[in-house]
Order: structure tokens, then sequence, then C-alpha cells
């Protein structure tokens, strides 16, 4: 070959790497426009354009899948359509969902399912103009495996802030027990037949205060850059709150944020809350069952926290079912072991903690005095600073300054261990929001 030969040779093939290498990048390119999970090809279900990125990934909603709701061990919920209802904490310009058979003895066969902005004053209706056909890598349809759980696509709608969600789902055929959260504290509906798509609310006569199925709501927002979660039991559930007011403690604390970022305050970041309590929940064990019913914190950790979109700050307000649900007196630094191991793995995934410390419960029907000295230690060694990255005292913030083992008689519910509407907003108030901001502690 000769020079002349091989100089054109290696030209040419100079020129094609070019060439190859440009049509790599610009598909790069363009693939960086679609977020992940949305439809194949460019485009949402009911034909809008499929979303570009013009915001960040967090989650709107989110509830832990708890248990196998008693009475659906046979059918499931074949032949209806589910309609859950949820309260979007942060606003977006599209969404997904995640769906889970935690609990399901066989697959889940979904074969249609949408999302709608809710058109209030109660009722299943959605508001004119934003019902959306959900896809799942592209399809109509499909197939929870038992024990698993889907992320649909992601569909262009407009969600916004405060503002309730429909999620709905149908199956026709039995999939065994299905995968629920007992404790709403909000009213979804149930539908005969495949009503997914009926905008009019109508067919939706049967009311539940249990979501089914859905377990996550996350948005592509403008408005947030990341994701408070908060994992805790049924102080952090609600239990005793207001149905459908949305008076959880979370709920106030997403409202304070909110507050806070649209008043120009830099010391506050700007985050959507959403709220995984089960109640019941314990640090270290977990119900009955396999998979067990309410798993543990230990357990349920890496799903309901580190997979949460967007996660950037985890809130622990564990310990106290710990303490009274042991059929033997607890031991303290167990639990303050327990707490540490979460710590831990937030760390490694970058997210920083605020602990809670436990709030009293004297006049409770499991109190005794040998289970508050319990209390008072794990307490202790919470405020020392030797378990959280930072604390929120709730205890001292609830608690009757005259009867300080007891709950302020204006913040309890009346059990004397779960705080009342106007409790859950004071665990919200105390919270010093600056605490959200900022890196996890570099670990000498």
């Amino acid at each position: 070959m000769t020079k002349r030969h091989g100089c054109a040779l290696l030209t040419a093939i100079v020129t094609l790497i070019v060439v190859v290498s440009a049509v790599i990048h610009a598909g790069a390119a363009s693939d960086t426009r679609r977020p992940a999970g949305s439809p194949a090809g460019g485009l949402a279900p009911g034909g809008s354009a499929a979303p570009v990125s013009t915001g960040t990934w967090v989650g709107a909603w989110a509830a832990s899948p708890a248990g196998a709701e008693p009475g659906t061990e046979i059918r499931g919920m074949a032949g209806h359509s589910v309609r859950n209802v949820v309260h979007a904490s942060v606003a977006g310009t599209s969404a997904r969902i995640t769906l889970s058979n935690l609990y399901g003895q066989s697959p889940l066969n979904v074969t249609h399912a949408s999302i709608a902005v809710a058109a209030g004053g109660g009722g299943g209706a959605a508001a004119a103009g934003t019902m959306r056909r959900l896809t799942f890598s592209g399809a109509a349809s499909v197939v929870v495996p038992a024990g698993g759980q889907v992320a649909s696509d992601a569909v262009r709608i407009a969600v916004p802030r405060g503002d309730d969600v429909l999620v709905t789902t149908y199956s026709p055929t039995p999939s065994g027990p299905v995968t629920y959260h007992p404790h709403a504290r909000q009213v979804s509906y149930v539908a005969v037949g495949d009503r997914t798509e009926d905008v009019t609310g109508v067919p939706y006569t049967e009311r539940t205060t249990v979501w089914r199925y859905l377990t996550a709501l996350d948005v592509l927002s403008d408005e947030a850059e990341g994701t408070v979660v908060v994992l805790g039991d049924s102080l952090t559930d609600g239990i005793t709150s207001t149905v459908g007011a949305n008076r959880r403690w979370t709920d106030v604390l997403s409202g304070r944020v909110r507050g806070a970022v649209a008043g120009g305050r830099d010391d506050v970041p700007r985050y959507s809350v959403v709220n995984e309590g089960i109640s019941g929940n314990q640090v270290l064990a977990s119900g009955l069952g396999r998979p067990a019913d309410n798993p543990s914190g230990l357990d349920r950790f890496e799903r309901d926290v580190l997979e949460r979109a967007g996660a950037r700050v985890v809130v622990i307000d564990l310990g106290i079912n710990d303490i009274l649900r042991n059929p033997r007196l607890a031991d303290p630094e167990g639990i303050t072991e327990g707490l540490r191991a979460l710590v831990g793995r937030a760390h490694a995934r970058g997210l920083k903690v605020v602990g809670a410390t436990l709030m009293p419960f004297e006049g409770h029907r499991w109190y005794t005095a040998a289970r508050e000295a319990v209390r008072q230690q794990v307490n202790a060694e919470i405020r020392s600073g030797r378990v959280f990255d930072a604390v929120v005292d709730f205890d001292r913030a609830l608690r009757d300054p005259y009867a300080p083992r007891r709950l302020r008689p204006a913040y309890d519910s009346g059990d004397h261990l779960h705080p009342s509407d106007r409790g859950y907003r004071r665990m919200a108030e105390v919270f010093d929001l600056r605490e959200l901001k900022g890196a996890v502690p570099a670990q000498l």
C-alpha cells in the first residue's frame, strides 16, 4: 500500500468515527429529554406530548404497603375499579405511580389504569380535561408479580399543589389478598366493572378509608428539588386525625415548608414531604406472615425510604411501639442501636437524618412505670446527639408541663397516646425547618 493510499484510508476511518460519534451523541442528547419511566416513542397516553426534563422527579405522595386486606383472600378486587384518592404535597407537570402486589399470592393483572385531578368537593369525580390513561412500558396493561411492584410510565398532567389526585386501577381476574394501607384517613372509592376512565364519579358508590395497591405518586416538579421521607408509626400515619382533612403532622409540615420557601427564606430547602407511617410499626420487630404484615423499620427502609423519588432527608419517628408491644421489657439500647442502623444506611446513600423523641403515654392502657423508664432512656440517648444528625423534640413540645409523663390535654386525642388535630399541628410547628438543609455530616 502506498503512503498516499494509507493516508486516504486513515482519513476515511477518522471521518467515519466522527460521524458515528455525532449520531451517538445526538441520540444521547435526545434521550436526556425524556425522564425515566416516560412512554417509549415520545408520546404520553391520551395523545398528550411526552414530558421534557424541566424539573426534578420528587415524591408528591406515598403510603407504605402494610398488609393483606382481610376478606380479599380469594378474589381480591376482581371485576372492580379501585379509585384511590391521594393528596399531592407538591405541584408537577407530569406524573407516574407505583403499584404493589407485595401481599398477593398470585399475579395481579391490571388491564386498565388512569390518573386525574379530583374535581373537589368530595366524591370520585375528575376535574374537566385531566383524565389520563396510564401505561406500563408503553402498554395499557401490566402484570404485577406476587410479592412485587411496578412503576408506570410518566404521563403529562398538571398536578396542582395541595389538590387531591385520583388513581384508578381495574383487574378482571382474582389475584388473592389485596396489598393495602389500612389507615388512610382519606375516603377513596370502588365501582363495579371497568370504570377506570369515568370522569363523573357516579358509578363509584362504595366508599372506603383504605388505600389499595397504590404506594407512590411521583411528579416532575419545578417547585421542588428533593423529597423529605418521614418514617414512622401511627403517630406519623395520623391515625386519630380528621378523615379527609389532611391534618397529619406531615401535612402541616409540608405546608410550612411551602410557606417558608414562598416567603423567600433561603435557609429552607425546596422539598416535598411524603408520609411512610404504618400504625403499630416498630424499629426492630415485624408482624406475622410471609411476607410479614407491618414490616419493621429495618426491614422496609430500603423500599419505603431509599427508593423514594428524590429522597434527600429522612425523618424518623419510631420506637414507642418497641416499648408498648414488647411482651417483655424492651431493651433501650436495642432500640437506639436499631435507630443507629437506620441512620447508617441513610448516610450510605447521602441522606441526612432528623430523629424525634418519643412522646409520653401515661394513662394509656399499656402504660407501666417500667415502660416509662425505657422511654426516658431512649429519649436521653436521642437528645445526646449520638443517634441522629438533628433532633426534633416532640416529647418536650407535647407533654403536659404539670404531668410530664402525659400528653397535654389539648394535644391528646383521648387515648393518651395519639395526638388530636391540634397535637399533630403542634408537632409540625416545633420542627425547625432549617434542619432539613445541609449535607450528611462527615464520618471521622
